[in-house]
């Protein structure tokens, strides 16, 4: 059952979700908006694919020994694989829970957001292949879309900041996404195979699409006047091969100089680049 969807909104988008009778849509905790009163909500720990909190099938009313044990081990199981998805996104800096909203007795709506200024954008999938995006950029999805964490290489991700740890979206479906400023689609095959962009403009991207993290310039005169004097500190992100990508215009730290400088706060001083300090 295809999600019916409409994004809404200019400056601060918003998506407003038509859901069918007993279609169930998921978002991340902090991004529910409104809701009809048919529509049901549910808040899990777990995803759509780790049981979502809903007894295993025989899992209940199992009878003799032997159906108690499978019921307690169908339990310990599910119990194990929540407590490593919790897990997981509590490492990645994720939302521990999910909200699941079920339309009953009738077509209901549901209304979701991101958190900044931004445009959304609804991905669909058909189950060949994955999409991968930045920290805080997924919204919501259907029950058939599985969402997951994706880490990076340890070297690359420490020295990339943002491209440390990735959101992972598979299987069939609807999941929908948010971005700071304007969106900027493109294809690394069109220019040569490969783009290398600030680390935090980079939004989603495709599975087949490679992700790495470069330093700006060498170890010399001109590497240095880049990363001190270039606004982009050490490192920048590079994507390679044939397939769709998603850039922002905005990032959320130029975003805070920006907000640091208006309240007379500016930390980063006349150098930016390596000089500057996210301390609040």
């Amino acid at each position: 059952m295809t999600l019916q969807q409409e994004i809404v909104g200019t400056a601060m988008q918003m998506a407003v979700v038509s859901l069918q009778p007993g279609q169930t849509v998921y978002c991340e905790a902090g991004k529910f908006l409104f809701k009809t009163a048919n529509v049901t909500m549910e808040t899990r720990l777990s995803g759509p694919s780790g049981g979502g909190g809903q007894p295993q099938a025989g899992a209940a009313g199992a009878g003799g020994a032997g159906g108690t044990g499978g019921g307690m081990g169908g339990m310990l199981r599910q119990g194990m694989g929540t407590a490593m998805q919790v897990g997981q996104r509590a490492l990645a800096g994720e939302s521990l829970a999910f909200q699941y909203f079920t339309s009953t007795g009738g077509e209901g709506t549901v209304g979701f957001a991101g958190v900044l200024p931004g445009e959304m954008r609804a991905l669909e999938l058909d189950g060949t292949r994955a999409w991968f995006a930045e920290k805080d950029a997924f919204v919501a999805a259907e029950s058939t879309v599985e969402f997951g964490i994706a880490f990076q290489g340890g070297r690359t991700g420490r020295s990339g900041g943002e491209g440390f740890v990735l959101e992972k979206f598979t299987g069939r479906g609807t999941v929908i996404i948010a971005g700071a400023g304007n969106f900027i689609d493109l294809n690394p095959a069109d220019f040569g195979g490969r783009v290398d962009v600030d680390t935090g403009c980079v939004v989603a991207f495709e599975e087949g699409i490679r992700y790495g993290v470069q330093r700006v310039g060498g170890l010399n005169r001109q590497g240095v006047m880049n990363a001190v004097f270039g606004g982009e500190g050490l490192s920048l992100a590079t994507l390679e091969g044939n397939g769709s990508v998603i850039l922002q215009s905005l990032t959320i730290e130029s975003l805070a100089n920006a907000l640091r400088k208006a309240q007379g706060g500016d930390k980063q001083g006349p150098t930016g680049g390596l000089f500057s300090t996210n301390a609040g």
